[in-house]
């Protein structure tokens, strides 16, 4: 499990607890703690070869190595970021992973989004709790028309 702060929690004994931190002096002011980012540890998770990888919350270029960790055997894994519903955190997904500041077009990160993720769920939070107010199945993408093939998740 990779986070930013640790907010998630799972009760089992085969999870790793990966947090990240920004960049440190130590106690003496004479040496500087370098940063330990979330796209730092899903690299070094890898070396450990987790069966899943689970990464509390996607906001930048790591949501690049989460499609490539996706994309080297580690189905089944899942992640949480910020958007206004099921499709529109596909776009947020791949607008997330070019800032990965790798010269990749944005047709192919869809591409590799439609390929790679099997379901979004959409959860919002009503009268104080949260709920589960979409849930979409991936089927593709259309790149003439530059949209998402998805169906709905009946409740």
């Amino acid at each position: 499990m990779i986070e930013d702060t640790a907010e998630l929690k799972i009760d089992h004994p085969n999870v790793f607890r990966f947090e990240a931190r920004k960049e440190q002096i130590d106690s003496s002011g004479t040496r500087m703690i370098p940063a330990v980012t979330i796209r730092d540890l899903v690299k070094a998770t890898l070396r450990h070869r987790p069966d899943r990888l689970i990464i509390g919350e996607v906001r930048g270029g790591e949501a690049f190595d989460l499609l490539d960790a996706l994309n080297t055997g580690h189905a089944g894994s899942i992640s949480t970021m910020h958007a206004n519903s099921a499709l529109q955190a596909l776009s947020r997904l791949a607008t997330l992973s070019l800032r990965a500041d790798l010269d990749i077009p944005y047709r192919a990160v869809q591409g590799e989004i439609s390929d790679l993720i099997d379901v979004v769920v959409y959860i919002e939070r009503c009268d104080g709790r949260r709920r589960v107010s979409e849930a979409l199945e991936l089927q593709g993408f259309d790149a003439e028309r530059g949209c998402y093939a998805t169906t709905p998740i009946p409740d």
